[in-house]
C-alpha cells in the first residue's frame, strides 16, 4: 500500500473542500447556518493532513525495522526516523529529485525502494558508491583494492534463537559500525538473480566482485550472512533512494533502544 499516494489523495480532497467552501459556499450560507458535515470534517482535517504530508514528504519519515538483516545496528521492531532531505529534495509520490544536496556516502544507513518491487521499502548500509570496485570474498570486504579494516570483538548472542555470531568492528572511511557473520555459513552467494547491470558482477565460490555503475549504489546488511542485498539482487538506482536513517525512537520489546546510531 502506497501510503504517500493515499496521503496525497486525502490532501487533495480535503484541500478542495476547504477551498471551495472558503471561496464560494460559505458566502452563500446564512451567517447562523451550521456547516454541512462534509465541509466540517473535510475543512478541519485539511491543515492536519497538510502538516503531516509536508513533514513526511520533505523532512522526516518514520519506519519500522521488519527483519534482522541490520543486526546488531538495528533490531527487529525498532522504530526509526529517516531524513528525507539530506540526499536532496524529491517530489512526493513520484520520488523525483528536484534539488540536489548530498549523495549517499559509504557507511550510511539508507532506506530505499526495493529494485525488484518498488512498493517495498528496504534498509541497508551503503558499501559502494558509483565507480567503486567492491569485492566480498571469503567474507572479507575490499573496496577499490583496499581491504576494509575490521577488528574482531566478542561474539554476538542472538537471544531469541540462542546462538552466537562472530562480531566485528568495520571501518568505512571515517565511520565505524559493527557487523556479524556466521562461521558455518558458506562464503559463496546462493542464488543471485538476473538484475540490471549484472554483467558488472562476477561470482565464484569465494563470493562476489562488482563494479558499481554510474547512478547506482551497492548496499549490504550488517548481519552479513542473514541479509539479501546487492550481492543477490543487484544495485540500488539513485531514483529509488528514500533517505538516510539516523535515529531510533522506540522499540516495544526494549524501551532502552532510543537514540542515534551509525
Amino acid at each position: 500500500m502506497n501510503f504517500a499516494l493515499i496521503l496525497f489523495v486525502l490532501l487533495l480532497i480535503s484541500g478542495t473542500i476547504w477551498a471551495v467552501d472558503a471561496c464560494f459556499l460559505r458566502k452563500r450560507r446564512p451567517a447562523d447556518a451550521k456547516d454541512p458535515w462534509w465541509v466540517e470534517y473535510g475543512a478541519s482535517f485539511f491543515p492536519v493532513i497538510l502538516v503531516v504530508f509536508v513533514l513526511r514528504s520533505f523532512l522526516v519519515e518514520p519506519f519500522k525495522i521488519p527483519s534482522g538483516s541490520m543486526i546488531p545496528t538495528l533490531q527487529v521492531g525498532d522504530f526509526i526516523l529517516v531524513n528525507k532531505y539530506t540526499y536532496g529534495i524529491r517530489l512526493p509520490v513520484l520520488n523525483r529529485k528536484i534539488i540536489d544536496i548530498n549523495n549517499p556516502q559509504r557507511g550510511d544507513v539508507m532506506v530505499f525502494r526495493y529494485p525488484e518491487d518498488p512498493s517495498l521499502d528496504y534498509i541497508k548500509r551503503v558499501i559502494g558508491v558509483p565507480g567503486d570496485n567492491i569485492a566480498y570474498l571469503n567474507k572479507k570486504l575490499t573496496i577499490n583494492g583496499q581491504p576494509v579494516p575490521t577488528t574482531r570483538i566478542d561474539d554476538y548472542l542472538h537471544s531469541e534463537r540462542l546462538y552466537y555470531s562472530r562480531q566485528f568492528i568495520e571501518r568505512l572511511d571515517s565511520a565505524q559500525h559493527q557487523t556479524l557473520n556466521d562461521e558455518d555459513a558458506p562464503p559463496y552467494i546462493q542464488g543471485p538473480v538476473q538484475f540490471p547491470n549484472r554483467q558488472d558482477c562476477s561470482y565464484n565460490a569465494a563470493g562476489v566482485i562488482c563494479k558499481v555503475p554510474p547512478g547506482q549504489y551497492f548496499v549490504m546488511g550488517d548481519n552479513r550472512d542473514n541479509s539479501r542485498d546487492s550481492r543477490y539482487w543487484g544495485f540500488v538506482p539513485e531514483q529509488n533512494i528514500v533517505g538516510k536513517a539516523f535515529f531510533i525512537w522506540l522499540n516495544f520489546s526494549d524501551l532502552t533502544r532510543i537514540g542515534s546510531f551509525r
